[in-house]
């Protein structure tokens, strides 16, 4: 949000496919919204199917709103994701409206005027039992801003929520492409690796299980840095392969849980491989997981080929290297 404030933040685009970024949002919750009983489905309508845009700043925006819909949600709700490509008068560009719709416990029109407002929750964590931090639509507001487009929420209490996120997009050409395909991962090669998921937040964590669970990982969690060094500690050296470290978590941050990982008087559990994976994902960000000890770092939201790139690389390489 400072970054954002101060106007540091700039957009980085790149080529992609509007069913392949599509794809990947819809496969990121698709599991866990089954698995709480919601139905999840989505419809797209584009005429031009490539174009530019910065893929970082995208998943964060439709994440948040995925996020909140999955939350707020009971089973036997429905969530549906519709991409749209609408009317441009502006020459070489195409603008997407997205739009999610849930059946979710909903808000009052007395909040709407608030809601992109910071530290503004209509229920506390106390009253829902949900957790949150008031950040996630201030920063999804934002962050469409900076891309030049809009976002509308309708919402009626006890029926539903619906966001809808218009952005120019610039029209891009298949051979523009990078290559944002599927990842196909080997299962002989993470199959009973053993991570141990240091993540505070219980949706984050939950997304992250499935994904490394279905390439084969065993995984763990700690809910906290001071409940992975813990659990390091009480491990015998050899018992995990790597650990995925948040950056920001209560009571022991990932900057300090590696540094107190790194000083155990047991050399190969000091030696473990210890990934960053944060939402922390400027180039500062980057050189200080490194100086505190770290073997690589991910951006989340998740990007599976370079996530599961890293990991290949980390999990061969000798210990202590530094994976970019």
């Amino acid at each position: 949000m400072a970054r954002i404030e101060k106007g540091t933040l700039e957009v980085d685009e790149t080529a992609w496919s509007a069913e392949q970024f599509n794809d990947t949002l819809y496969s990121i919750f698709f599991d866990m919204m089954r698995q709480k009983g919601i139905d999840f489905t989505r419809s797209i309508e584009v005429e031009n199917p490539y174009v530019y845009c910065d893929p970082i700043k995208l998943r964060e925006v439709f994440t948040n709103i995925l996020s909140n819909a999955y939350k707020y949600t009971n089973a036997g709700g429905k969530v549906h994701m519709y991409l749209r490509e609408i009317p441009s008068e502006k020459e070489g560009y195409a603008y997407y409206q997205t739009t999610i719709t849930d059946t979710g416990i909903g808000m009052s029109e007395d909040f709407l005027p608030h809601l992109f407002e910071e530290f503004a929750r209509e229920h506390n964590s106390t009253e829902s039992k949900i957790e949150g931090t008031g950040l996630g639509m201030p920063i999804v507001k934002r962050l469409v801003d900076l891309m030049d487009g809009t976002i509308d929420v309708k919402s009626k209490k006890g029926v539903g929520t619906s966001f809808t996120v218009t952005l120019p997009h610039k029209i891009a050409d298949k051979s523009d492409l990078i290559d944002h395909e599927g990842v196909v991962v080997d299962p002989k090669m993470f199959k009973d690796k053993r991570v141990l998921l240091a993540e505070d937040n219980d949706l984050n964590a939950e997304i992250a299980i499935e994904i490394l669970s279905e390439a084969g990982f065993i995984v763990e969690r700690a809910v906290d840095g001071e409940k992975c060094v813990e659990m390091i500690k009480k491990a015998k050296a050899d018992y995990y392969d790597l650990v995925l470290m948040d950056i920001q978590m209560p009571n022991m941050n990932g900057y300090e849980a590696t540094k107190a990982i790194r000083s155990l008087e047991n050399k190969d559990k000091a030696e473990i491989k210890i990934i960053a994976m944060t939402a922390n994902a400027f180039e500062e960000d980057k050189r200080e997981a490194i100086r505190v000890g770290m073997n690589g770092h991910i951006a989340k939201p998740i990007n599976l080929k370079a996530m599961f790139k890293l990991l290949s690389a980390v999990l061969i390489t000798p210990k202590n290297k530094i994976v970019n």
